[in-house]
């Protein structure tokens, strides 16, 4: 494909793009045609683009979503990575029901899915989704795998409050939760 397709369907500019093919720093294998185009070699190399998913559990953090896909795009675009998509929610990690996690899982042309921490993608369960996804040659890749321990008692209580919310459904849940959060910390 021309480099400016190319650099179309990556999100950059073409002279962008140009810069990057006088440089020498194309990701994908490059010529140049004796007309002067210049031909990218991208499909074969390329099968899916990345979405970058940022995460917080409640409406008060909504501030830190923005921090995320910041540093989400920063890391993607030093490694040179085509972002497809972003995605930004707020919700439970325990939370099976986010939209947004739902359509990047079901959408078959983004290859990778860019989270900052594990836990930003779910609170359980990522390892039968990242084997799922590895069977139709896709991942989950994680800026910063290791495991985030700061947050335990917050883990704790969204643990107590999916499982409350199943049995009494969501008020009752909430308060059966700081209840027992309180006698926790007594």
């Amino acid at each position: 494909m021309k480099l400016s397709v190319w650099a179309r369907r990556q999100g950059i500019g073409y002279k962008t793009a140009w810069r990057m093919w006088k440089d020498g720093k194309m990701p994908v294998p490059v010529e140049q045609l004796p007309t002067g185009t210049v031909i990218v070699h991208a499909e074969e190399r390329q099968p899916g683009g990345v979405a970058l998913y940022a995460r917080v559990s409640s409406a008060d953090q909504k501030a830190d979503l923005d921090r995320q896909l910041a540093r989400l795009t920063e890391w993607a675009l030093a490694k040179r990575l085509p972002i497809v998509d972003a995605v930004r929610e707020v919700g439970s990690g325990m939370d099976g029901q986010r939209k947004g996690l739902l359509r990047l899982l079901r959408d078959p042309k983004i290859g990778t899915i860019l989270v900052e921490h594990r836990d930003r993608l779910m609170r359980l369960g990522l390892e039968q989704v990242e084997a799922a996804l590895a069977a139709h040659g896709r991942s989950v890749l994680v800026v910063d795998p290791e495991e985030r321990t700061d947050d335990m008692v917050r883990d704790l209580e969204e643990v107590i409050l999916s499982l409350g919310e199943r049995l009494y459904g969501k008020r009752p849940a909430r308060n059966r939760a700081r209840k027992a959060l309180e006698a926790l910390h007594e």
